[in-house]
């Protein structure tokens, strides 16, 4: 077991479920990243997902957006989010997981991104525009490397779908949770409970929800069915509007720790 199918292992020993969010790497800055990241263990989250900044980020909605052209006006990079994990390996071992569009993978070349992963601790890796279909050489590389491969089930996604993606899923299957971009809703949808079902029909990995999760409430409700709740927009708006000052990180710990309470108490 790599580090997130050991965290979700422990998790389920323990009647508990996994509380997973999403912030951009470099936004405000790299350093603040790492700082942010330890911040979020210390609130008490299991594996964090690190947004690799993307100029064309199309499963984004304007908040997410935003906070990667912050980070790219840096010159923020895939191999400079490797080299952070690199840091921050000397500090943690919280399951860290890069979250990205494939143009960077596809520069970086599969053999060597999955090779620096590795060495740097890189714990598994969403691919949100590679679907397992065209996937094959690139998973190859991460299976290889003891890295997990996380792919999307949507809620438009067929049966025969779902058996493709939790075949081909390793660390947890991520279902997101009605269509269109990522954003903050004031709702969760009723259809989520029984797509996760559906998905459990096909697998017994973990299964985590996001997109659209924003309020504790919204996070114990998810809670209440999936293996795991996954927030990002609602952190990453937070981490834009403090910006650089010194308190950042804990201001968004304390926030985060009413989500993860919230998940925990389910």
């Amino acid at each position: 077991m790599n580090r997130i199918e050991q965290r979700f292992h422990e998790l389920s020993e323990r009647g508990q479920k996994a509380f997973i969010p999403f912030i951009t790497a470099g936004d405000p800055t790299l350093d603040l990243t790492g700082s942010l990241v330890l911040e979020l263990e210390r609130a008490g989250v299991d594996v964090i997902e690190l947004g690799i900044p993307f100029s064309d980020p199309i499963a984004d909605g304007p908040v997410n957006q935003e906070a990667a052209l912050r980070a790219l006006k840096h010159n923020v990079s895939l191999r400079n989010v490797i080299d952070l994990v690199r840091k921050l390996r000397e500090s943690t071992q919280i399951p860290l997981v890069l979250f990205t569009y494939f143009n960077p993978i596809f520069a970086y070349g599969y053999e060597a991104f999955a090779r620096d992963a590795k060495e740097a601790g890189v714990d598994g890796v969403l691919c949100v525009d590679l679907p397992p279909e065209e996937s094959s050489h690139y998973k190859e590389q991460l299976d290889g490397c003891g890295i997990a491969t996380i792919y999307l089930v949507a809620p438009t996604s067929t049966a025969e779908r779902i058996e493709l993606i939790a075949k081909e899923s390793t660390g947890f299957i991520y279902y997101v949770s009605r269509t269109g971009v990522t954003g903050v809703r004031q709702n969760i949808e009723e259809s989520v409970r029984d797509m996760v079902a559906k998905i459990r029909e096909h697998t017994n990995k973990p299964v985590a929800v996001g997109f659209g999760i924003s309020s504790p409430e919204q996070a114990g409700e998810v809670a209440g069915y999936a293996d795991g709740v996954i927030v990002g927009s609602a952190i990453v708006r937070m981490v834009g509007q403090l910006g650089d000052s010194p308190d950042m990180p804990k201001q968004v710990g304390a926030f985060v720790k009413s989500l993860v309470d919230a998940t925990k108490g389910a």
